[in-house]
C-alpha cells in the first residue's frame, strides 16, 4: 500500500489514462478525488472504486475556470482533509496546420493545458504548504514536451510549458517537500488519439493504417502503443516516491520514440 492514507487529485480522470491513474491510486490506499468535466463520469468511476473497498470522490472541475478548481479542490479537502497528490492530467487536442489554427482553438487548448496546470497547482499546494505533509505534483506531459510534430502547434507549445512550470514547482515547493515532476507518454490509444487518427489521415492525405505506422509509431522501437497501465506505473512511481531525489524532472515512457 504505497500511498496508504494519502489523498490525491487527478484531473480528467473519468477516462483514459486518468482514470487508470485514479484506480492504480485506489488499490495503492489513496484516497481518490476523480475531477472531470463529465460529473456523471466522474461518479461512476468513484463507484468502480468505491465497489473494490476504496475510497473516492467524484468532482466536476473545468480546470480552464478558477472558480470550479477552488470549489473542486474544497470539496476534496472536506471530504478526506488534505491533499498529498495532484495529477494535472486533464486536456485536449487540436489538429490544424498553423495558417489554418485559429485563434480561440489556440487559446482553449492553451487554457486547458496550462492555465488548468497553475489553478490545479496553486489550490492544492496551498494546502500541502499548509498542512506540512509534504506532497507530489505531477504534470502529465507527452512526447510532445520534447519534440514536435507538425499540425499540432498549441499542444507541442503547451507540453513544453508544462516542464518550465514544473522546473519553477519544484523549486519552490523544496522547502515544504512538495516534489514536481512531468510525465512524457508517447501515444497511449486513448479516445483522444483515436480522434487524432482520422484529423491526421485527412489533413495528410494518407490512410489511416499509414497515420498509426507512419507518423504514431514510426519512431518507437517495436511499433507499439504505450498503455495507460504504463503511464499509470510511472505516477504511482512519482507520487510515493519519499524525497526531493527526485524533483523537476521529466520521464518518457514512449517504447524508445525520445531516447534523452
Amino acid at each position: 500500500m504505497l500511498l496508504k492514507d494519502k489523498v490525491a487529485i487527478v484531473t480528467g480522470a473519468a477516462s483514459g489514462i486518468g482514470k487508470e491513474i485514479a484506480h492504480t491510486y485506489a488499490r495503492e490506499g489513496a484516497s481518490v478525488v476523480i475531477a472531470d468535466l463529465d460529473l456523471t463520469q466522474a461518479n461512476a468511476v468513484a463507484e468502480e472504486i468505491k465497489a473494490n473497498q476504496g475510497q473516492a470522490l467524484g468532482v466536476k472541475m473545468d480546470v480552464s475556470r478558477e472558480e470550479e478548481v477552488e470549489h473542486g479542490v474544497e470539496q476534496a479537502v472536506n471530504a478526506f482533509g488534505s491533499i498529498d497528490i495532484l495529477v494535472s492530467n486533464a486536456g485536449i487536442q487540436h489538429i490544424d496546420p498553423i495558417e489554418k489554427l485559429s485563434f480561440a482553438d489556440w487559446k482553449k487548448l492553451l487554457a486547458i493545458q496550462l492555465d488548468g496546470a497553475f489553478l490545479t497547482t496553486r489550490s492544492c499546494i496551498r494546502h500541502m504548504y499548509e498542512s506540512k505533509r509534504g506532497g507530489s505534483i505531477i504534470y502529465m506531459g507527452s512526447v510532445h514536451s520534447k519534440e514536435a510534430s507538425m499540425l499540432k502547434a498549441p499542444y507541442v507549445t503547451a507540453k513544453h510549458g508544462l516542464i518550465g512550470l514544473c522546473k519553477v514547482v519544484a523549486k519552490e515547493g523544496a522547502k515544504h517537500n512538495v516534489r514536481a515532476n512531468v510525465i512524457c507518454p508517447g501515444f497511449v490509444r486513448t479516445p483522444l488519439v483515436e480522434k487524432q487518427i482520422p484529423e491526421q489521415a485527412k489533413n495528410l492525405g494518407i490512410s489511416e493504417e499509414a497515420v498509426i505506422k507512419t507518423i504514431m509509431l514510426k519512431d518507437t522501437v517495436d511499433g507499439e502503443f504505450t498503455t495507460t497501465e504504463d503511464v499509470a506505473a510511472v505516477a504511482l512511481f512519482f507520487a510515493s516516491f519519499q524525497s526531493n531525489a527526485l524533483t523537476g524532472q521529466s520521464l518518457v515512457v514512449s517504447h524508445g520514440w525520445f531516447m534523452q
